[in-house]
């Protein structure tokens, strides 16, 4: 990894060792009988925290690089405002730079996509996904969608559509941000989105099988697919986290950064995977650990 000048030969070094270290828990995932595909983070923060927003969000972008390159996107959100989502249908190499977050906002929503259902074309099946009042991301497959659409008389909310992920946030905008809405679900998920009915929350969930950690701060809360993504942020931004990887059936609420809520549901396991391999874009990954590290060094 070739870091800027600027930069002094024990962060060089440190840099190496945050990247070799996810490389090689990438490679000790691959032995799991269930893989990930996408990658997810994002935060919840204090609104007076003196936390560079653009940073953190490029740097959790670059954690979970890897993880796909079929379509790449982010939300973000401040107090009184509507979520502003950017997509682009490419890898996190290709939007990192652009990355931006005003200073006021206090959650934010990262994903990198390796798509499954709902071609990545049709730019309304790209992350963050949009149903009614409700937008979030989600790693995983959702395998009985077509049938909680038909059964609950759900429409797109474009046409279209057809990713699996949408049917989450159709059945939180109709039941609520519970256990019990979760539970109509089948398949797997991590997830995290935010219900414009609730101004300054972000909600998290990690149903079956897909990983999702947090790490905490005081300054406020950040999530991420793997622990790896949550240390590069903690190297970049300088900001030790106390971090936690969520159990299956875990429901979060957070405000201002805050956990205010944990509610335990059971997912519901009948679903088997192909196994995938962990790792699904390597160049995604050295590619933006290059370009954050000049970021960081400018800023």
């Amino acid at each position: 990894m070739q870091l800027t000048e600027g930069f002094c030969e024990t962060n060089r070094k440190e840099a190496l060792r945050v990247l070799e270290k996810g490389v090689s828990a990438a490679l000790s995932a691959a032995t799991l009988t269930i893989e990930a595909m996408c990658g997810i983070a994002g935060y919840s923060i204090d609104p007076g925290a003196g936390i560079a927003r653009t940073l953190a969000a490029q740097a959790l972008l670059a954690g979970i690089a890897e993880r796909g390159n079929d379509a790449v996107g982010y939300a973000h959100r401040s107090a009184g405002r509507r979520s502003s989502v950017h997509k682009r249908r490419a890898g996190a190499s290709a939007l990192l730079h652009d990355v931006f977050v005003p200073q006021d906002s206090t959650e934010v929503l990262i994903h990198v996509r390796d798509y499954t259902k709902g071609h990545p074309t049709i730019e309304a099946n790209n992350h963050p996904v949009r149903h009614g009042d409700v937008i979030g991301i989600h790693n995983g497959v959702i395998a009985n969608d077509e049938k909680l659409f038909a059964a609950h008389g759900f429409e797109r909310h474009e046409p279209g559509m057809s990713v699996d992920t949408e049917a989450i946030f159709a059945l939180v905008e109709a039941f609520g941000s519970c256990g019990k809405t979760l539970e109509q679900l089948r398949g797997s998920m991590a997830s995290a989105w935010l219900d414009c009915r609730e101004p300054e929350v972000l909600y998290l969930a990690r149903g079956a099988a897909r990983p999702l950690w947090v790490g905490s701060a005081t300054e406020g809360t950040f999530f991420a697919s793997t622990e790896h993504a949550l240390e590069v942020l903690e190297y970049f931004m300088r900001l030790p986290l106390e971090k936690e990887q969520l159990e299956e059936g875990t429901l979060l609420r957070f405000e201002h950064g805050r956990e205010t809520q944990r509610e335990r549901f059971h997912p519901d396991r009948r679903y088997d995977e192909t196994p995938l391999p962990a790792v699904r874009a390597p160049e995604e990954r050295e590619s933006c650990l290059r370009l954050l590290s000049a970021l960081a060094a400018a800023a």
